[in-house]
């Protein structure tokens, strides 16, 4: 049995000085076993030449919180696959949260889904993804 208690620290640690998290401004606000909250501020950078929020982005920030949701109860896992689908446009200036909640955590896979809201609780994206153990 894991102690999920000493892996959740151990992935709060690795938080603070993640690269891809720090470049976009990524912040981990809560993590469980099996549940991962991270926001993002987006800012001018963040939009395309269309003057939108790249998809990428949004992609990124869920695909965040679903790293730290599945490595909560398997620690180390990766991503085998993960899917996205945009329901709303953010705004340009929106606070967005990505949540993940693990469905399933089994001894060779892990099953996850995750939505993506903004600060008015505004349904951005929603996705889901597998992870495998290594």
């Amino acid at each position: 049995m894991e102690n999920h208690s000493e892996t959740i620290a151990k992935l709060k640690e690795l938080s603070l000085n993640e690269p891809i998290a720090g470049f976009l401004g990524m912040n981990l606000v809560e993590l469980t076993p099996g549940y991962a909250k991270v926001t993002l501020q987006l800012k001018p950078e963040h939009r395309n030449f269309n003057g939108y929020v790249f998809g990428g982005i949004i992609g990124a920030l869920a695909d965040q919180s679903f790293a730290y949701g599945s490595n909560s109860l398997a620690y180390p896992s990766v991503a085998t696959q993960f899917n996205i689908n945009f329901i709303n446009a953010a705004g340009a200036d929106d606070l967005l949260t990505a949540e993940c909640r693990v469905l399933r955590s089994g001894k060779r896979a892990g099953v996850s889904e995750i939505t993506v809201t903004n600060q008015d609780g505004k349904i951005i994206a929603k996705g889901t993804g597998v992870t495998v153990r290594i």
